[in-house]
């Protein structure tokens, strides 16, 4: 149902209002067709008993910003409020006198806003959150005892896929495209689609409906041009005047591409072949990974991945709080093992790899030669062929090449592993003055374990896959 009388006093009331700030400063607000919609649509559209249907609002836009300050300075400009708000700036906070209700500033501790009783909260830009408590504690409950509470979530596209904030992104992309069914849920997204030419002017205004009314498109125009002659400002240009949702500056594997390689792995179906092994070794308290790599008999077979994960079982819940990675989902859902204990227990791993070796032909076990020399002795005493592997350019950027080049050729089979797509997403790689490329650990974003062991193990399936000798002696080295 639709209440228009509603959904004009809301409107009316913020045209009695004024801007604050720069040449519209006294002027009255005069929505744009955009704002006025989802005013019109929150305040508007009401249930049978007359209350708001919607409690909850995403809106994914530039710029969001409700502060404080602007608050105030709106109060002041305007008599019929300043006679009925009372600012206390010592705390923050705006009081309406004939109710004594309050709109104020929250720090962003969330163990000192239990047990609020608020009839709206407004999260500006909730991509910034380190975590997700402050938004559990304000919007999970908080509102229960009002009739018709409402919660804005404004912000600008993250980087964070694993953040509360994607999550929101994610149902408010879902409701709009039909995937989800939530009455309460207002979505609105303003941005650019992943694959959109983020060049194209027609673009910007599609992600910027403000576009030449309050935002300059001069000045977007130059940040373009800046970010065409620099790469590394590409990203920051398609997160912040696009609204899109990016990783990193300069991300090396092109994950749309990565994404096409989702061909079914049937481990069923490997039982008895031939593979090689790429072993990466984490410090005691982090992520290990393993992976196989089964070269193709022939044309018609793809390289297949069969990556393996372990993390310390107990202190996997505080990873997950620190890291914002769902290791405790990815564990439930099989694509991660525990081992038992706060550290890693080699012991498991090696029993593990072991029963492996029953099912697999696993021929060679590369692993970084710095890594855990009495694990490898284990490994050789269980009658593996562990071969140490380099960590530099001459060893890391045959590999690492071809296996771009595999990716580009749809010539790779992963089955869409979620460990192994988070971590091919996180590879930054550094480049020498030769051209050559390997992955590298300290200015990647997250951890790059995984994908480290299967350009490992894809150097020793290469090199030794077949009888027709290495790839590498046929053609070379590509440079890409």
């Amino acid at each position: 149902m639709f209440d228009e009388a509603k959904a004009q006093r809301a409107v009316e009331f913020i045209r009695c209002l004024k801007h604050t700030k720069g040449r519209w400063r006294g002027q009255a607000f005069d929505l744009l067709p955009w704002q006025e919609t989802i005013i019109r649509d929150v305040f508007g559209t009401v249930k049978e008993d007359g209350f708001r249907q919607y409690n909850g609002c995403a809106s994914d836009r530039q710029q969001a910003s409700i502060v404080f300050d602007v608050a105030v300075d709106m109060v002041e400009q305007c008599p019929a409020l300043k006679r009925r708000i009372k600012p206390v700036m010592s705390v923050k906070r705006l009081v309406y006198k004939p109710t004594n209700s309050f709109y104020q500033v929250l720090s962003a501790e969330a163990y000192t806003k239990h047990g609020l009783n608020v009839h709206a909260v407004i999260f500006d830009e909730l991509h910034s959150q380190p975590n997700r408590e402050l938004f559990d504690v304000m919007t999970k409950g908080s509102g229960d005892a009002r009739t018709q509470p409402l919660f804005f979530l404004i912000t600008t596209a993250g980087t964070d896929r694993h953040s509360v904030c994607f999550e929101q992104h994610q149902k408010a992309e879902d409701i709009l495209c039909g995937r989800k069914v939530d009455p309460t849920f207002y979505p609105v997204i303003y941005g650019a689609a992943d694959d959109a030419d983020w060049t194209s002017e027609e673009v910007w205004y599609r992600a910027n409906p403000s576009l030449g009314h309050t935002i300059d498109i001069g000045k977007v125009r130059n940040a373009c041009l800046s970010a065409r002659d620099n790469p590394a400002e590409e990203n920051i240009f398609r997160q912040l005047r696009l609204n899109q949702w990016v990783k990193q500056s300069t991300r090396w594997m092109q994950m749309e591409k990565w994404d096409a390689c989702d061909f079914p792995v049937d481990e069923g179906e490997l039982l008895g072949r031939e593979c090689y092994g790429g072993l990466d070794l984490s410090s005691s308290i982090d992520i290990t990974a393993f992976v196989l790599v089964f070269p193709p008999r022939d044309d018609s077979e793809r390289y297949v991945l069969l990556p393996f994960f372990w993390i310390p079982e107990e202190n996997m819940v505080r990873r997950v709080r620190r890291d914002h990675v769902p290791y405790d989902v990815w564990e439930r859902q099989g694509f991660l093992e525990t081992t038992e204990g706060d550290v890693i227990h080699y012991g498991f791993i090696e029993r593990f790899i072991e029963e492996l070796g029953k099912k697999f032909h696993i021929k060679e076990i590369a692993f970084d030669r710095w890594g855990a020399v009495q694990m490898v002795q284990n490994l050789e005493g269980l009658g593996f062929t562990v071969v140490p592997f380099g960590q530099g350019f001459k060893d890391m950027s045959p590999p690492t090449k071809r296996l771009m080049e595999l990716v580009l050729e749809r010539n790779v089979a992963h089955g869409g592993h979620p460990v192994l797509r988070w971590m091919m997403d996180n590879i930054f790689v550094r480049t020498d003055p030769a051209g050559n490329i390997k992955p590298d650990k300290e200015k990647s974003t997250e951890k790059i374990d995984g994908a480290v062991a299967a350009v490992m193990a894809l150097d020793r399936a290469v090199r030794n896959g077949g009888s027709t000798g290495s790839v590498y002696d046929e053609r070379g080295i590509l440079s890409f």
